[in-house]
């Protein structure tokens, strides 16, 4: 097996010296680098200095145990996002479900087995790393966004913003289409070794006495159950990944040179999808409740990308309006909503109609909405661009309309309309 070469190192916590020795004995046989704390005292005091990639975390020590120890790390933001294993011969329920809350990442059973120590200090370094390797991806693309919306917002090219949602919508796909694509096979093996196990019960009923207590201190049966739960948990999180990227994608379509057919539901949809973190209720409002009302619309030739644009700008001021309704306790009702409603008219437009139940808007602001520039909001909290471009690509680009009708104390409806007939020019 292939020696581990990492320039972190492990930080072993325990006062009991067979203990120490036989961890130290299994990280060094593997390569591992490591050092050593006899309590949770000089343990916190070890990690103040310098952070390990990972924590061995005896549970019962003199002084603090190894429950507060972990509760102290956790709490402490040069700390909290160390990965802690707890090492115990505690085997119940109650023991571990406390040191999960606390935020442990699992549990190795004593006397060790040299092999399980190696395996799980080797998924938890790798599943820190991938962590850390995603959040550096994440952070980065934020950064090169933020980049290309000044630009926009300079040159009003929603090209620029379209590729780079489509960029972050690439880097999403592949690692998650990666661990998406393993889960299968996976499946398939835990099934194979749980079928093995079981077939060694039958065949042999009685183990010897060293199996059966192994058995009993890992709590086999709940093991075999409970990593069949967390697959189905690791594939509900893939798929809701994988809808968030085709969202992404749906988004971003590069349409700029020419109009294509496009489904206008799906278009809010992904929007809705891609907004949905603003939508979600926090400690100063309730979830934001949207509606849904939607009619029987044909495919629309236009430009997707530039569209869904719109609908982004919209969405996102009427989140804003709403945020700013309840702030000052001038909502219209108790429960924030936005609803949407399509249609097509008789005179076969495709209109979309976006409207939320805040404070309203004067109509003296109503006649400047979409003048470039021109925003009601605090410094940084808006370029004055949004609906003005928004206008542009309504009117200009597909021939439409796009209205304003809003009255004080019962919200603001955005009306967007694009003639189906035309739309194909």
């Amino acid at each position: 097996m292939t020696k581990t070469s990492n320039t972190g190192f492990i930080l072993i916590v325990d006062d009991n010296p067979t203990n120490l020795s036989v961890l130290c004995e299994a990280l060094n046989s593997e390569g591992f680098r490591f050092r050593v704390a006899v309590d949770g005292e000089s343990a916190i005091a070890q990690v103040e200095r310098n952070q390990p990639e990972l924590i061995l975390l005896d549970v019962q020590m003199p002084g603090i145990d190894g429950f507060e120890t972990c509760r102290r790390l956790k709490a402490n933001p040069v700390s909290q996002n160390i990965p802690i294993i707890f090492t115990t011969a505690l085997n119940d329920i109650e023991s571990k479900t406390k040191g999960f809350a606390l935020g442990a990442v699992d549990y190795i059973p004593k006397p060790f087995a040299q092999e399980e120590v190696i395996a799980r200090v080797r998924v938890h370094l790798r599943l820190k790393q991938l962590t850390e390797s995603l959040e550096q991806q994440v952070s980065d693309r934020t950064a090169t966004l933020k980049k290309a919306q000044v630009q926009l917002v300079q040159q009003e090219k929603l090209s620029t913003l379209g590729e780079l949602i489509a960029g972050v919508a690439h880097e999403i796909n592949n690692p998650i289409s990666f661990i998406a694509s393993n889960l299968p096979p996976l499946e398939e093996y835990i099934a194979g070794v749980s079928e093995i196990l079981q077939l060694y019960q039958q065949e042999y009923p009685n183990p010897t006495a060293r199996i059966t207590t192994a058995i009993e201190k890992l709590d086999l049966d709940f093991v075999l159950q409970d990593m069949f739960k967390i697959l189905e948990s690791l594939k509900i999180g893939s798929e809701r990944i994988e809808k968030i990227s085709t969202s992404l994608r749906n988004f971003s379509r590069s349409d700029s040179d020419f109009k294509m057919p496009a489904d206008l539901h799906e278009g809010l949809d992904s929007t809705l999808m891609i907004l949905q973190h603003r939508l979600k209720g926090n400690s100063d409002r309730p979830s934001i409740e949207v509606i849904r009302n939607y009619g029987e619309l044909p495919e629309i030739n236009c430009y997707i990308g530039q569209m869904n644009q719109v609908f982004m700008n919209i969405l996102a001021n009427a989140i804003d309006a709403l945020d700013e309704a309840i702030a000052q306790e001038k909502i219209s009702n108790s429960i924030p909503q936005i609803q949407i409603t399509t249609e097509v008219d008789t005179e076969q437009w495709a209109v979309i109609s976006i409207a939320d139940n805040g404070m309203g808007i004067p109509e003296p602001i109503q006649q400047r909405l979409f003048e470039p520039l021109f925003t009601t909001k605090p410094v940084g909290k808006g370029t004055g661009l949004g609906l003005s471009i928004a206008h542009q690509i309504v009117v200009e680009k597909h021939n439409g309309e796009l209205l304003v009708n809003s009255q004080l104390g019962k919200g603001t409806e955005f009306i967007i309309k694009i003639p189906i007939m035309s739309a194909t020019g």
